[in-house]
Order: C-alpha cells, then sequence, then structure tokens
C-alpha cells in the first residue's frame, strides 16, 4: 500500500466510522444550530425510540391471500337481503379485478352466522370459537383499505409499505430503529406454512436497501430450523470457532480498507450463527412445556382431512407450534416473529375452505393470546393478524367456472386486527358499507397501519429514515397518520 492509499483509506474509514456514530450527532448537531438541517434527522441505526414506548416485541400473523372479511370479523345482512342481485354499473366503472366478470357478476351473502362475544359485544363468526374468548384484548379494523389487488404487490405493500421488491420489511424497520434484545438469537424471525408458496418468497422477509443485517431469518418447519446451522460431522466447537475468529479477521481487514457495511453486517451473520448454535436447540426444545400448554395451542390435535386442501399432513401441528415457538421468541428477545400461513385465496369453495383455514389457526393464534396475558406479556408484545387484502361481495364467475362457490381479490375495504402492546382492546376501528364494499368510516391505509404500529415501539415513522440513492427513504414512504384509537 502507498503512502497515499493509507492516507485514503484512513480517511475513508474515519468517515465510515463518525458517520454511524458520535460524529454524526455532533454534525447533525451543529448544522440544526445553523439552520441547515431539518428538526427531522435520518435516524441513526440502533438508537432506540423517539419516545416512550408501549410495546417491545410484535408477533405478526400474515394470513397469506386475502381472509374473507365479511365471513369472519364484518357482518352484513343486507349483503344476504342483495344475494343474487348485481351492483350498480355506475359502482364498477372504474374497478379492477383479477377474475370477475363485471357484466354477469352477481353480489353474494355469507352463510356464516355471527354473534356477540365479550364485555365489548363484539361480532365474531362462527368458524373462530376460540378467538371468540379473547374479543376484549383485540381491536378490530373494519376500514382497512389498499391500492393493490394481486398478491405479490399487495403483500409487499402490506409487508414493505410499497409494491415492488427491493423495499425493507416491517420487522427490518424496527429492528433497524431499536436493535436486538437478544444477543445469541436473531432479532426477527419468519416462519411460514405455505400451502402454495408465498409470491414473494424472500422480499417477504427482506432487509431490502438496508444493510442485510436487518433481514429477517427464516426458521424452517422440519429438519434443521436455520441451514447450515449444526457443525459438520466431525468438527468440533472449538474448532468450529477458531474457523469463524479467522474468516472475521480476514473480513475486518476488508472492511478496514473499504468500509463496506455489507461486510460489517457479514461478520454480525456469522457471529450470530455460531452463539445460535446452543441457542436455538434450547429455543426449540418444547419438553419443559406442560402438557396443559401443549393442549392449548393444540399441537397435538387430530389432523383434519386435507383432501383438495393445500398443505397436507402434519399442516396443524407445524403452525400450532409455531405459535408457541412465537412466544418462546419473544421471551428470549427477538423483536419481531412473522408467522406466515398460506393460503386464504378462495376464488372457490369458500365455505370449506374457510373452515379448514381456521381449524388450522383459531385455536393456536387464541391461545398464544391467553398465554401471553397469563405471563404478562401480552401488555409489551403487539399482536397483529390479517392479510394483503379482503375478498369481494360479489360471487367471483369467472371463465370456466361452472358454479360461484368464491369470492375474488377486495383492496377497498377489509379488517385486519390488532392486540396487545398497549393497543385497547375490545372495540371496533371504522366502517364498511351495507355489502362490505368500500372502507367508509375511519379509513385505515396500510401506511396509517405501519405509522400506528411503528408509534407503538416508541418511533415516529416520519423521523425512522434510512438514506438510499440520495434520498431518506421511510416505510411510510410520504403517507401515512397515527390512528389515535389504537394508541390510547
Amino acid at each position: 500500500m502507498s503512502p497515499t492509499d493509507h492516507i485514503l483509506a484512513n480517511r475513508r474509514q474515519f468517515f465510515s466510522t463518525s458517520a454511524s456514530g458520535l460524529g454524526s450527532l455532533a454534525v447533525a448537531s451543529l448544522l440544526k444550530q445553523d439552520g441547515l438541517l431539518a428538526d427531522s434527522a435520518p435516524h441513526v441505526a440502533g438508537s432506540g425510540p423517539h419516545f416512550a414506548p408501549k410495546a417491545k416485541n410484535c408477533i405478526y400473523f400474515f394470513m397469506e391471500g386475502g381472509p374473507s372479511h365479511m365471513d369472519l370479523f364484518d357482518p352484513k345482512p343486507k349483503l344476504n337481503e342483495l344475494d343474487g342481485q348485481p351492483m350498480p354499473d355506475s359502482m364498477l366503472e372504474a374497478v379492477k379485478f383479477a377474475f370477475i366478470q363485471k357484466e354477469s357478476a352477481r353480489l353474494m351473502g355469507s352463510p356464516r352466522t355471527f354473534k356477540r362475544y365479550g364485555q365489548c359485544g363484539m361480532d365474531v363468526s362462527d368458524l373462530l370459537p376460540h378467538l371468540t374468548e379473547c374479543v376484549d384484548d383485540i381491536a378490530f379494523v373494519r376500514s382497512m383499505h389498499t391500492d393493490q389487488f394481486n398478491h405479490l404487490p399487495g403483500q409487499l405493500k402490506m409487508l414493505t409499505g410499497s409494491a415492488f421488491r427491493g423495499w425493507p420489511t416491517l420487522g427490518s424497520w424496527l429492528t433497524y430503529g431499536l436493535g436486538s434484545e437478544s444477543q445469541n438469537l436473531p432479532a426477527y424471525v419468519a416462519m411460514v406454512n405455505l400451502g402454495r408458496g408465498l409470491p414473494g418468497g424472500a422480499a417477504s422477509w427482506s432487509s431490502g436497501f438496508l444493510p442485510s443485517s436487518y433481514s429477517g431469518s427464516l426458521f424452517r418447519n422440519q429438519g434443521s430450523p436455520v441451514l447450515n446451522l449444526a457443525n459438520p460431522p466431525g468438527v468440533s466447537d472449538s474448532a468450529q470457532a477458531r474457523s469463524l475468529q479467522a474468516v472475521n479477521d480476514l473480513n475486518r481487514l476488508r472492511h478496514e480498507r473499504v468500509g463496506h457495511p455489507e461486510i460489517e453486517s457479514r461478520i454480525k451473520a456469522y457471529e450470530l450463527a455460531f452463539r445460535m448454535q446452543s441457542a436455538a436447540p434450547e429455543l426449540l426444545d418444547l419438553s419443559g412445556e406442560s402438557k396443559a400448554t401443549l393442549d392449548a395451542y393444540g399441537l397435538n390435535r387430530e389432523e383434519v382431512d386435507a383432501s383438495g386442501k393445500p398443505g397436507g399432513p402434519g399442516f396443524m401441528g407445524s403452525f400450532a407450534r409455531n405459535c408457541l415457538l412465537a412466544r418462546r421468541m419473544v421471551e428470549r428477545g427477538v423483536r419481531f416473529v412473522t408467522c406466515f400461513l398460506s393460503t386464504w385465496d378462495h376464488h372457490s369453495y369458500l365455505d370449506s375452505g374457510l373452515a379448514y383455514n381456521c381449524k388450522i389457526s383459531d385455536q393456536p393464534v387464541a391461545a398464544l393470546l391467553k398465554d401471553l396475558k397469563e405471563r404478562g406479556m401480552l401488555d409489551e408484545t403487539l399482536v397483529v393478524w390479517g392479510g394483503e387484502f379482503g375478498r369481494t361481495p360479489l360471487g367471483e364467475n369467472r371463465i370456466n367456472f361452472k358454479t360461484v362457490t368464491g369470492r375474488d381479490h377486495h383492496p377497498y375495504g377489509f379488517t385486519k386486527w390488532l392486540a396487545g402492546g398497549g393497543v385497547p382492546g375490545g372495540q371496533v376501528i371504522g366502517a364498511t358499507d351495507e355489502i362490505g364494499w368500500s372502507a367508509t368510516e375511519e379509513r385505515v391505509h396500510v401506511h396509517d397501519l405501519h405509522a400506528t404500529i411503528l408509534h407503538q415501539f416508541g418511533l415516529d415513522h416520519e423521523r425512522l429514515t434510512y438514506r438510499f440513492q440520495g434520498r431518506d427513504f421511510r416505510i411510510t414512504d410520504v403517507h401515512g397518520y397515527v390512528v389515535d384509537k389504537l394508541t390510547s
């Protein structure tokens, strides 16, 4: 290395380290005093909340495919009265569908029965008997809406705030803003139960343009939970530690020379993987859980007939296990857990499909809420449930469908629910019209949901930013407001 190279390398190192530490704070302070920097200076990774948080951890149940809101959470007697009738042409002019043929489409009522439960008197479908016992802790948002009507862009929008690949997910933003509570487990974990696959794939838990250290770690349902976690045969822990040290020494030398943040992410990943070799087996060992707990979650339930349904044998048990693992993860400091369940995409056979999915998910999700509450963890653990959009009040009359038994994708009004994490339960936010078509009261967009979730963690969505390609990005882009009824 020439003297000039040495000077340039040291200069790069100075600016790369000061830009992420005290140096940036000092410079920002001076610029602000001179009026050259706005109040909302870019966030410094892991610098903590902007104000007192109410939540510490989040468990997000992502119901891939789009659950039907009027069959689960949003009863519509008027829709049943109008069953078989067409909608006015004026309401359908600018509407896009995935498969429905507008000219012959007809409204389709719901065969589900709804009753009121809890002290709050919440309407819930007969398909969710276990969840009915938890409604006083749940806030139902019946006025969700989005601007995406197909699965891939809809899921990316709901998970990242953008309909395009390459953006960080909500879990990545939270771990970027707050850091990790656990030294031996990832800050962000994704677990999947896939009947047909997930359209977004790894983009559904990716860090996007954030450093890769903020990506979610995928825990598998079978075999080793994380690929390449166990030592190869014949390699001892001490030998593995020496190998890791040698690799990281080389990575640090390279980082000192070029200062690329992804090298630092690689070092952290190797170190975390080594610590996980002892922490992960303890996490996954359920032998210390009581029989009552295992039964409550339904780990040993009799599997329902999965003939013709996605998932197959063992699907019920694996989802129940993931729910229990989610509780064990947040107990051990994992910041964000996403549990995916696919698929709720009921273009046909809606009744049997919903019954099947609810049979898989209702008991373990309700058990998780009760378990968190009994352990005093619900106050600080935010639980979110929902998909990328809802389903149409119109029956799907797709070409070549002999009978109409399902519903199409619907972004204009649907339901998600939240519990714990400081969210007041036993309430309904917003409403859709009398047939469940549009969100009409207290409308909540995807960006509003993200802004509200970040708020519960003490993060201002307008200040949680990351500079990329010359612009300060945030998960809510240039939109979004906090839904006050969900925060106080």
